[in-house]
C-alpha cells in the first residue's frame, strides 16, 4: 500500500526511480526557466529534479493524496504550480511549453491527442509511456493528429526495474517534437 492507503498496482501506478526520473529528465535537456508540465506527477519523482534544472513546473495530478503530497513537498517553490485535474482533459498552457512525464498509460492516447490539438503551444514532449503504444505513434500516428506538425521517436527503453513497482509491460521514453516553432496567441 501507498502512504495514501491505496495499492499502487490496483490504479496502476509504477512511479519512477529517483536515479530513473533523474535520466529522463537529463534526456529531456530542460533549461532554466523553460516551462515545463509534468502530467500525472504522482509523488514528485519527475519534478524534482525539473525544479532543480530550474524549470517552472506545472504539475497535474488527479489523485487528491498524491496532490497533497505535492502540495507539501513543492508548494513552497514559486517555480511550482499544481493542478488538481485529469492529465488528459488539463488546459493547455497558453505559452510554448514542453512536457516531461510518465504518464498513466491507460490515459496515453487521450493525452498525445491532447498535446497535438491544433491550439496546442507544445514544443516538445519526454513522455514514459508503453512501449507498443509509442511504436504506433512514431509508425504513423502522429501524422493524423499532429497534421505533420510533430515528430516521433523512441529515445530509450526503460527496464522494469525503472519503476516501483515495475509494470508488468514494456516502457520507453517517447519524444514528440515540433517541426517548427509555435506561434503565440
Amino acid at each position: 500500500m501507498s502512504a495514501g492507503g491505496e495499492s499502487r498496482r490496483a490504479w496502476g501506478w509504477h512511479p519512477l526511480t529517483d536515479s530513473w526520473a533523474r535520466r529522463v529528465v537529463a534526456e529531456a535537456d530542460v533549461g532554466e526557466g523553460d516551462v515545463v508540465v509534468d502530467l500525472g506527477a504522482g509523488a514528485g519523482a519527475l519534478a524534482a529534479p525539473l525544479l532543480r534544472a530550474g524549470a517552472r513546473v506545472t504539475a497535474v495530478e488527479l489523485h487528491r493524496r498524491r496532490a497533497e503530497q505535492l502540495r507539501r513537498r513543492f508548494g513552497d517553490n514559486e517555480n511550482f504550480r499544481l493542478l488538481v485535474t485529469d492529465a488528459a482533459a488539463f488546459r493547455l498552457p497558453q505559452r510554448p511549453f514542453r512536457v516531461v512525464a510518465s504518464v498513466p498509460y491507460s490515459s496515453a492516447s487521450a493525452i498525445v491527442r491532447r498535446l497535438l490539438a491544433r491550439d496546442s503551444l507544445l514544443v516538445q514532449a519526454d513522455i514514459v509511456v508503453q512501449r507498443q503504444f509509442a511504436r504506433r505513434v512514431v509508425e504513423g500516428g502522429l501524422n493524423a493528429r499532429g497534421q505533420g506538425r510533430f515528430r516521433g521517436e523512441i529515445v530509450r527503453p526503460l527496464p522494469r526495474s525503472a519503476f516501483r513497482p515495475p509494470p508488468r509491460v514494456d516502457s520507453v521514453l517517447l519524444r514528440i517534437s515540433r517541426g517548427r516553432p509555435p506561434r503565440r496567441r
